[in-house]
């Protein structure tokens, strides 16, 4: 039995292909009509300013204060010159010439004898060739020399300071005194300065310098110098 429908009017043959493009519409569409917006006119509104909407501004005219000048100077009243004769006499100084002609005696000039004048030089007591020689250090070479004066200048200072003073005084502890005086070319003690924690501890100090006996002087190149020495006077007062 033959068929009855045209096989090429099967409609279900691409049924597939028309699914598929159905579906990739509605897709699209439905994509669309999600991401669609809409916006109101004022909320869209950026603010233009129209320039034909402003009234042009009206300048309001003030009153102009017209100020006088200031009224000018007075004359200035013309200065009086007096005139005062000169009657005093000027006497012009006459200006001798001091250069000698043929006639001027020439006379012979004497020796002017040169007085030469010594300077005092200083040299410190470290490195002087010859040290200032105290009474009773006269044996020894220079090193010893040194130290035997620094040794007798000590103990004498020990002797002679009044370390009760600070105490009197209301200080306590360690006192420290420096004290800087000069051997002069003679061998006296000069230029004597102290320093203390009280002044009457500096006068003390410079009391008991002045005592110190005449020394024989430092010597440097074979010629007598001013030696300067420093010499600290530490000692502790008892409470």
């Amino acid at each position: 039995m033959e068929p009855k429908k045209n096989p090429k009017a099967n409609v279900g043959r691409n049924s597939s292909l028309y699914f598929a493009i159905g579906l990739a519409l509605m897709l699209f569409l439905t994509n669309y009509a999600i991401n669609y917006k809409t916006y109101d006119k004022e909320a869209i509104d950026i603010g233009q300013l129209n320039l034909d909407d402003l009234d042009d501004e009206e300048i309001p005219l003030t009153e102009q204060l017209q100020t006088p000048p200031p009224p000018p100077p007075p004359p200035a009243a013309p200065e009086v010159i007096e005139v005062v004769e000169d009657e005093e006499e000027v006497e012009e100084t006459v200006i001798e010439s001091t250069e000698a002609d043929q006639e001027t005696e020439i006379v012979e000039v004497e020796e002017v004898e040169v007085e030469e004048v010594e300077e005092d030089i200083e040299v410190p007591f470290a490195v002087i060739e010859n040290v200032p020689v105290f009474p009773g250090c006269e044996k020894g070479n220079n090193a010893a020399k040194k130290k035997c004066m620094s040794d007798k200048i000590t103990k004498f200072v020990q002797r002679k300071f009044n370390t009760d003073l600070a105490g009197d005084l209301g200080l306590s502890g360690r006192q420290r005194i420096n004290v800087i005086f000069k051997i002069d070319k003679s061998g006296n003690i000069t230029g004597i300065r102290s320093r203390a924690p009280h002044p009457a501890l500096e006068k003390e100090a410079a009391r008991v310098i002045n005592l110190l006996p005449k020394m024989k002087p430092g010597k440097q190149r074979g010629k007598a110098v001013t030696v300067p020495y420093s010499l600290p006077i530490i000692f502790q007062v008892q409470d």
